[in-house]
């Protein structure tokens, strides 16, 4: 079989792993030791994990987080979640087709009472919300047991490659976010009063005040906490269109697990729907991987994320659509193509404006919902519960860092220890970290050319201040009282020293340095690059890009160095004639090819989209029956099953509230459906403590 592993990556280290094997359908393969059994099928090219027993559709991953079953395969004769579940040497792995049958049991399973204990402290979420949390009890010596459902602590810290926006001062802005999540670990391990249990899942919070947990993902413990911190972060929105189950349709999030974590390529040609931080990001990751990104479409007429995201996704070559949107994800087992359409002002597609796109994998990033749950029924059930980060409001990962710290100190206060109230800057701070992107400016042109002249293409305002830090002489201004306000430069061409750090250290790789002291007709340009596709050397030629993806020209490359201060940041130094210099923003990485379209267009069927993914309900089902009348999910769930399946109602409930919508029902007249535990399946031994929990 094909072998799809990362073998190099311009940020993350590639590790040694121990090589083992085991079976896919009894044929032998390979597989690295301690990875799941999703990852080791994606290293071996194998996309399709099953097929549905409604229908016999393909099934394929979708959310890598354990909260569908869409990635369900039958392992040692047992049904798993192969993106939850570790491969092990010699396992007989076979894809889930159709309903899995349970192994026979001939004699009753010995059954142990389940473990109850109290805590003072209860944090749900080992995430940026959750350790900073967790930090800040430990200071103040309070007894905190934090639980999280991966193997290691972080959130999705730990697939982010690119340095963090915010505050120098407050939350680590200007680091990696794979970076901040060892560090926060590091601070916390260093508290004996906190204990932490990880690969451990919340299940329900329940009218007793004890909460679930499933621990190492065997043991059922009963937790009663007397103060509970609710930070399990959000959740990715699902989104209705034709195909839009194929195996090949991620989450963008499973999709930065698979490239980033677990270091395999899960497409060779990526389309990405939504232009929001999330998606922008996910779409650099996958060029620093080494996959093309063909395209990325927005219905709004501008992207949400910051600015600087798109632009440097526009300088690597990649097409941004905006006020398109996706009608159709093609293939017949996976993903082939996706067809796309220009959106009117009320988001409907244009007839005549179709396109095509050749592309093997499609990822969706159209927002988040708030993983609240469990603070809702802490609220509920009398316990005094707390919540942060994106389980409060969907905002960056430095927001989300700070809020925790705040809940922490909130938290100590609320358990009668004599500490210090939350200072009300801390509160400022917050709000000015959750900030959206403000206003945007056009670039200026330089005022004089000459000496060295960083060239600042921040141009919006947003929370973050690295840049200012970073010059030894402070010529780079950002208002302290309030750093979204725009980057700019305080010398003239002789007062910068060139050592680089600002070009290096921006979080959003958007200063480059003019340098016109050798030959002030042909200037030399420093710009950032964290590539290694194409390794770059002296002499090569690169083709120039401004920020808004156009081609200034190809130049020759003078020199490819880093800096002490870089942090796996390259600087490539080329030349380029005194009036196009200042306008280099970037180096274009894919060639324009990729993103060409097809020459037909191939149509969609819209009722025939998948609404609930996990009971196969479409959106023409759903529309019947509102039609009819009906105005309770409940009921809508006997008819259709819509809502019922593994995850919950977690994917599908917003699209059929969407659906109520597009059919002129009012939020008010729709009775929306129970939320009841269990938060995800799990097997009825584990509560029953089942040989004590263990296989």
């Amino acid at each position: 079989m094909s072998d799809f592993r990362i073998k190099q990556h311009p940020i993350l280290p590639i590790p040694e792993a121990e090589i083992i094997e085991f079976y896919w359908q009894n044929q032998k393969i390979t597989a690295h030791s301690g990875e799941t059994i999703s990852a080791a099928l994606f290293a071996n090219g194998i996309r399709v994990f099953g097929h549905h027993h409604k229908d016999q559709s393909p099934q394929g991953i979708f959310c890598a987080n354990g909260q569908c079953a869409q990635c369900m395969v039958i392992a040692n004769g047992k049904p798993v979640k192969s993106c939850m579940e570790k491969i092990k040497a010699d396992m007989q792995v076979f894809p889930a087709n159709g309903l899995p049958e349970l192994p026979l049991v001939s004699n009753p399973p010995k059954m142990e009472e389940i473990k109850k204990q109290e805590v003072p402290v209860l944090i749900i979420g080992g995430g940026p919300a959750g350790l900073s949390a967790a930090i800040e009890l430990g200071k103040l010596g309070v007894k905190v047991l934090l639980i999280d459902d991966k193997h290691r602590l972080g959130g999705k810290l730990v697939l982010q490659t690119h340095r963090f926006f915010g505050s120098s001062q407050a939350v680590y802005a200007g680091t990696r976010g794979i970076d901040i999540a060892t560090k926060l670990e590091e601070e916390l391990l260093k508290y004996k009063n906190v204990e932490v249990w990880v690969n451990t899942t919340a299940l329900g919070v329940y009218s007793d005040q004890y909460v679930g947990v499933l621990r190492d993902n065997e043991k059922y413990i009963l937790i009663k906490p007397k103060i509970m911190f609710v930070a399990c972060g959000a959740r990715e929105k699902f989104l209705a269109f034709s195909g839009n189950t194929l195996p090949g349709v991620y989450g963008a999030g499973a999709f930065q697990t698979l490239v980033n974590r677990d270091l395999v390529r899960p497409a060779e040609k990526l389309f990405i729907v939504g232009g929001g931080n999330v998606g922008l990001i996910a779409g650099y990751h996958a060029l620093q991987a080494g996959i093309g990104v063909v395209g990325l479409v927005e219905a709004l007429p501008d992207c949400g994320g910051y600015k600087v995201h798109k632009d440097k996704l526009h300088r690597m070559g990649v097409p941004i659509m905006t006020s398109h949107t996706i009608l159709s994800a093609n293939g017949k087992d996976q993903v082939e193509s996706v067809t796309v359409a220009e959106v009117d002002q009320n988001f409907k597609p244009i007839p005549g404006t179709e396109k095509s796109f050749v592309c093997d994998s499609i990822l969706i990033a159209v927002g988040l919902d708030p993983v609240d749950e469990f603070y809702k029924k802490g609220i509920q059930y009398g316990i005094q519960t707390f919540v942060g980060g994106d389980a409060e409001e969907i905002a960056e990962a430095s927001a989300a860092i700070f809020s925790g710290k705040i809940r922490g100190r909130e938290i100590a206060n609320a358990l009668g220890l004599d500490v210090e109230a939350v200072p009300q800057s801390w509160y400022r701070t917050s709000e000015i970290l959750k900030s959206r992107p403000g206003q945007s400016i056009p670039e200026e042109e330089l005022e004089y050319q000459e000496g060295v002249m960083p060239v600042i293409h921040c141009t919006q305002e947003i929370p973050c201040n690295p840049c200012s830090e970073l010059c030894p002489h402070g010529l780079i201004h950002i208002e302290k009282d309030d750093i979204r306000s725009i980057p700019t430069f305080l010398g003239n061409g002789y007062c910068c020293e060139v050592c680089e750090q600002c070009v290096a250290g921006c979080p959003g790789l958007a200063i480059t340095l003019v340098d016109y002291r050798n030959d002030i007709n042909e200037p030399t340009v420093s710009v950032p690059y964290e590539f290694i596709r194409e390794p770059l050397q002296k002499n090569d030629t690169v083709t120039a890009m401004d920020t808004e993806g156009n081609l200034l020209g190809k130049f020759e490359v003078v020199s490819v160095h880093s800096i002490p201060e870089s942090d796996r940041t390259l600087i490539v130094h080329i030349q380029a004639p005194r009036e196009i210099a200042p306008h280099i923003a970037g180096i274009q990485i894919q060639d324009n090819q990729i993103s060409q379209p097809m020459d037909h267009y191939v149509k969609n069927i819209e009722d025939e989209m998948i609404v609930c993914r996990c009971e196969r309900v479409t959106a023409g089902e759903i529309r019947s029956l509102i039609r009819q009348g009906y105005r309770d999910f409940n009921e809508i769930k006997t008819v259709t099953r819509a809502g019922m399946g593994s995850c919950g109602g977690k994917t599908c409930t917003t699209i059929i509230k969407r659906l109520f919508r597009e059919e002129g029902i009012p939020d008010d007249e729709v009775t929306d459906q129970t939320k009841r535990p269990l938060f995800m399946e799990v097997p009825l031994e584990k509560f029953a403590g089942v040989n004590g929990g263990q296989e």
